[in-house]
């Protein structure tokens, strides 16, 4: 009869545990699916002019493409036009439409999945019809070629945002990269008078100014003449990883005081300090191997698969927890209040990621994450999206 009743009380134990397991699996995905979720970084388009479809399932070859969008639950992806600094003058602006013809082309053949989007309106439109909102991000300041009817042009083809510099410094604006180390002499550093004259130009046509890959003086340059809420599209927090490309906690005091929105990046380097002494080990544990395949003109995902594959503890032991990402967001939270983080995952951009957060497909992880440390689902909302709303409608003034 005892044992009978312990039994019992432990099959009824059992049930519980596993009916508040599921029901907190069905929480976190209906509350994705309600949320708006915005990701303000994603580079694919690279891929898509080595020849790669988004129609076409490229698990394996990148981390995107049109039904791993929809199963992640994207509404509204921000597509980065990027080149590096040796498109200059007489190239980077061709290239730059370039990458937006391709997008433009991808959406005209997919008006039943998504649609490009302009505005908050736009947004609003395609959220209602069940589409995905594509738009624009320009990488790199370097692509209006010190030419303001460039910029113009850009935002006239629906240009989002644009970062003032890559990790190469402009004519007129210093970089992380080239800032760092004090490579760069001080006088160089900042906003010069042409770099002041682009972020007034973009506060009066409604593009954010991103502030990812700019140096510290630059940072505080644009701060001092933007009239409206700055962007960073995909960036971390320095106190956690001392990486040049990530925020210290006074910058990140001064967007939150500026009103605008800090996106995370997913990058296993920003995330991790412990990340690139891993990776290189590794390398150089399989040299040989490694380079045979970028010999054979294989990318950073197909390399890792190859690695997953074949060394498949060494593989997962490269990669930093997903709740490293969350800590991230937790310190910013912490330290200027929830309306001022958001997600720029930087897939298809990015080398490594968070154990699990392996493509777009697997967003909705996310959510649970922040369910599971009790954040309420305003706060969610506003994370995945809202916030990157607000800044979006106070800089195109709707």
């Amino acid at each position: 009869m005892k044992l009978k009743e312990i039994g019992g009380r432990s099959l009824a134990v059992a049930a519980l545990l596993f009916c508040s397991l599921t029901a907190t699996a069905q929480d976190y995905k209906a509350l994705h699916e309600k949320a708006i979720v915005v990701d303000t970084h994603n580079d694919v388009l690279i891929s898509v002019l080595e020849g790669l479809r988004l129609e076409d399932d490229l698990r394996g070859k990148t981390h995107s493409d049109l039904a791993r969008f929809k199963e992640g639950g994207v509404d509204v992806q921000i597509f980065s036009v990027w080149s590096d600094g040796t498109y200059g003058k007489g190239k980077g602006f061709n290239f730059a439409n370039l990458q937006i013809d391709s997008l433009y082309a991808i959406a005209a053949r997919n008006p039943d999945k998504m649609m490009m989007a302009k505005t908050p309106e736009d947004v609003m439109q395609a959220v209602q019809q069940n589409k995905m909102a594509a738009m624009i991000g320009v990488e790199g300041g370097h692509m209006i070629e010190d030419n303001l009817k460039y910029l113009e042009e850009l935002h006239k083809r629906g240009t989002s945002y644009m970062t003032l510099t890559w990790n190469n410094s402009t004519s007129w604006a210093s970089s992380a990269m080239d800032e760092a180390g004090d490579k760069m002499p001080k006088s160089k550093r900042g906003l010069n008078r042409f770099g002041k004259k682009v972020v007034k130009r973009m506060n009066a046509l409604g593009m954010m100014v991103d502030l990812s890959h700019v140096g510290e003086q630059t940072f505080w340059d644009a701060l001092a003449v933007t009239t409206k809420p700055v962007l960073v599209s995909h960036s971390c927090v320095h106190s956690f990883n001392p990486h040049f490309r990530n925020l210290k906690d006074d910058q990140i005091k001064a967007i939150a005081k500026n009103g605008g929105v800090i996106h995370l990046n997913f990058f296993s380097g920003f995330l991790d300090p412990g990340y690139d002494k891993r990776m290189n080990g590794f390398i150089a544990s399989h040299k040989t191997e490694v380079d045979s395949l970028q010999q054979l003109n294989k990318n950073s995902i197909e390399i890792y698969d190859w690695a997953s594959a074949n060394y498949p503890e060494e593989a997962a032991t490269l990669r930093p927890p997903l709740s490293l990402l969350l800590d991230h967001l937790d310190h910013i939270v912490k330290l200027v209040g929830v309306d001022h983080v958001g997600l720029g995952s930087d897939f298809d951009g990015i080398t490594s990621t968070p154990q699990q957060l392996d493509s777009v497909a697997d967003m909705p992880l996310v959510t649970k994450e922040l369910l599971a440390r009790g954040y309420s689902e305003a706060d969610i909302k506003k994370i995945l999206g809202e916030n990157f709303l607000r800044v979006f409608r106070a800089n195109v003034g709707s």
